[in-house]
């Protein structure tokens, strides 16, 4: 069984069964009929990865590899907040007439500051710390900035990233770790194609700095089922997971920029139906 399915299942079954009911309270999320989208939901969820051990995609599902990793590679390598730049049509909701998403993602990561007498991105700089100062325990991104939230057509959710190099005894690579930090999160529909894009991304900067990929851990202040997501949700964690996959990088790529979706792969994955039409709250 892939630790994965093991994790997913069991977080939504501690929502479900333990949760707290946002019914009857005023919020923001809508279905598309204009219906209020409410949710159970918990706080405060930690989910722990290790990658040098399994690649965490579930098998309950698919969780498309390229697809996710290209969502990936928008922000970070990209650094692009417009939709016509990204394969998928997540974002579509939330562009404007010119395909922006305002001052979100992809954006925050372009911005330059003062660093090491340069100018550096905040990815610039993550990559000159593990290259240069592996050990410094100040090797984190921000998208969560309060002066630009006005600009921003969504506030992020999967907001932060804190990275922390280890030494393994006897190994002679360095570790590579991190945390990925997210304020809220729609448990059905992007759950694991966070954790699936994080890890590619852990594996991609573990590979350019010359490190071994370890763990992944993924905190949510907010782990959320939708009400109309319950039924779907019950019926996916009662499939039978099959084992992980084989997760494939390429390892002549060296440039954290050259890097393409075509760049990740997977072996023997064997994944449970998908679910069609997925109602997503807005």
């Amino acid at each position: 069984m892939s630790y994965a399915d093991q994790v997913f299942i069991g977080m939504c079954r501690d929502i479900l069964e333990n949760g707290t009911s946002t019914e009857g309270e005023k919020v923001r999320p809508h279905w598309p009929d204009g219906t209020p989208a409410y949710t159970v939901k918990k706080f405060g969820v930690v989910n722990r990865y290790d990658l040098s051990r399994e690649f965490p995609i579930l098998t309950l599902r698919r969780t498309a590899l390229k697809l996710a990793t290209d969502e990936m590679l928008w922000i970070w390598q990209r650094k692009s907040n417009n939709i016509h730049d990204l394969k998928g049509h997540i974002w579509d909701e939330w562009a404007d007439e010119d395909g922006s998403i305002g001052k979100a993602y992809g954006y925050q990561m372009g911005v330059k500051h003062r660093y090491k007498e340069g100018m550096m991105d905040q990815v610039d700089r993550v990559i000159y710390d593990l290259k240069n100062n592996p050990f410094s325990r100040r090797i984190m991104t921000n998208l969560y900035v309060h002066q630009d939230l006005h600009e921003m057509n969504l506030y992020p959710c999967a907001y932060s990233m804190t990275f922390n190099v280890t030494q393994k005894p006897g190994e002679d690579k360095l570790t590579l770790n991190a945390i990925l930090n997210q304020r809220s999160q729609d448990v059905l529909a992007a759950n694991n194609w966070n954790v699936v894009q994080y890890a590619v991304l852990v594996h991609m900067l573990a590979q350019v700095c010359g490190m071994q990929a370890g763990e992944l851990v993924h905190v949510i202040a907010d782990a959320h089922i939708y009400d109309r997501h319950i039924p779907i949700v019950k019926e996916l964690i009662a499939r039978q997971p099959q084992p992980a996959p084989a997760f494939f990088l390429n390892p002549q790529v060296k440039d954290f920029y050259q890097f393409t979706p075509e760049d990740v792969r997977l072996e023997n994955y064997t994944p449970g139906p998908q679910i069609q039409d997925i109602p997503i709250a807005i």
